[in-house]
């Protein structure tokens, strides 16, 4: 497929703003580097969080509950966006889609309960 000069003109602005875009945070960069203070010292080296003073060694191991309570937020979660559109075309989809999303439902409490029975939500 061979783009004739009219169809190549149709993208030159593009390509401009792309080069003008980069060309402009290469130079805010390069300029911020090269301004910028340059003054290490150890207060400024040392890790910082929140404001609290450091404690132990960062490579500690923690419950995996907090990765598991994490995990199952964003699938939970990612569930309940699909009833969204759901509800915003409720009347329009009549008696199938009160179907469709009382089997989707159904899906969705049978994983929360197998997670509730395999005691992912129970904190010791």
């Amino acid at each position: 497929m061979v783009l004739s000069i009219n169809q190549t003109v149709v993208f030159l602005p593009m390509v401009m703003m792309f080069i003008v875009a980069l060309g402009f945070v290469l130079l805010v960069m390069g300029v911020t580097h090269w301004m910028g203070p340059k003054h290490k010292s150890k207060v400024k080296l040392e890790s910082f969080e929140c404001g609290i003073e450091v404690h132990g060694n960062a490579r500690s191991p923690f419950s995996i509950k907090y990765f598991l309570v994490a995990i199952l937020f964003v699938l939970f979660d990612v569930e309940v966006i699909f009833m969204y559109p759901w509800a915003v075309n409720f009347k329009q989809l009549g008696l199938f889609g009160i179907i469709e999303m009382f089997t989707f439902i159904s899906v969705f409490l049978v994983g929360f309960f197998y997670i509730m029975k395999k005691g992912a939500l129970k904190w010791d």
